[in-house]
């Protein structure tokens, strides 16, 4: 099944790929202004990129600092609770919190379970 998918997937990306190459490659005057606007398109998507790549660089570059400093103060501070405690504290308080919503059961006597005569 998987190779159908794939064959279905490259034979959508050949459709595209075409009419692309039909709309640059073609002989009129709209063919030499589509040119340019692909061509205007490409390069804001470049800057657009580049853009991208700055702001992601700067970043890590926070994080490095921000770890880097993180271990600095990891000998002072607690060790990190892990998600299993995590989880059990919020079991915990969920139980706590349902106990508390429930109305107290009355006490059943014995005599009132007995059919009256």
């Amino acid at each position: 099944m998987s190779e159908r998918s794939g064959g279905f997937g490259a034979f959508l990306f050949g459709i595209v790929l075409g009419a692309v190459a039909g709309f640059v490659f073609a002989p009129t005057e709209s063919g030499e202004s589509t040119r340019r606007k692909v061509t205007k398109g490409l390069r804001n998507l470049k800057e657009l990129a580049e853009d991208k790549v700055d702001e992601v660089r700067g970043l890590l570059k926070e994080a490095e600092a921000d770890a880097a400093e993180s271990e600095d103060d990891a000998d002072d501070e607690e060790p990190e609770i892990t998600t299993r405690e995590q989880l059990r504290r919020r079991l915990e308080a969920a139980r706590r919190r349902r106990a508390r919503a429930r109305p107290p059961v009355p006490p059943v006597s014995e005599e009132e379970d007995e059919p009256l005569a």
